[in-house]
């Protein structure tokens, strides 16, 4: 069985390289960014690794022992991130998108911020991705597990929105419900999706 593990410092190269690739053909990157592979390929990693550098600090940063893929989480009461936390990511992004990229980027993010749950009490998963190689092998799954069990025992929602439509069942059988779809500035669709704390396997349901 494929385990997580607290990401750390060390890991950050590695899991910028897995998630560009694992977002290399996402169809809402793919939006903002203006769909040049070439730009993707020179510098969607140096956009992933500031980015997973400052969720590293909320604590809750996952990936596998050969670095496969990475969960990015954001504990109740973070999800906005901070003005910091903006600054560190900013220039990398706009030098993957371009001026014209970071407008739609911007758009997208707007709008997801709009349609974000109210309340602070809720599990946000910012980013979640596997690198191509290790696809179908139980990795995002594995990745999910530590925040969605703390959850359950907890009595904590989580969130998350989906950019690629096909991830949507996926997503389902973790327990988590579409609640909405949102297409910003004409972007492909991003699905919203809720999940309740689940009661452990012997009480869901049944009869007594």
């Amino acid at each position: 069985m494929i385990r997580a593990r607290n990401a750390t410092r060390a890991d950050v190269p590695a899991l910028a390289t897995a998630l560009a690739a694992a977002f290399r053909d996402d169809p809402v990157w793919g939006f903002i960014t203006g769909g040049d592979p070439d730009r993707w390929e020179a510098r969607a990693a140096g956009a992933f690794g500031p980015e997973t550098a400052v969720k590293l600090r909320y604590g809750h940063t996952y990936t596998t022992d050969d670095r496969a893929g990475a969960a990015l989480w954001a504990p109740p009461g973070t999800w906005r991130g901070s003005v910091s936390d903006a600054l560190q990511v900013a220039w990398p992004m706009v030098r993957l998108c371009g001026a014209g990229g970071a407008r739609r980027g911007v758009g997208v993010l707007r709008a997801s911020e709009r349609a974000h749950p109210e309340g602070d009490d809720h599990w946000y998963l910012a980013i979640l991705g596997t690198h191509p190689d290790h696809q179908g092998r139980g990795v995002g799954s594995a990745l999910l597990r530590p925040v969605l069990e703390r959850c359950d025992l907890d009595g904590s929602g989580a969130y998350l929105e989906s950019s690629k439509p096909e991830n949507v069942p996926f997503y389902e059988r973790h327990g988590f419900c579409t609640t909405g779809v949102i297409t910003p500035g004409g972007a492909p669709p991003l699905t919203l999706m809720w999940r309740d704390p689940q009661p452990p396997i012997g009480e869901q349901g049944g009869t007594s």
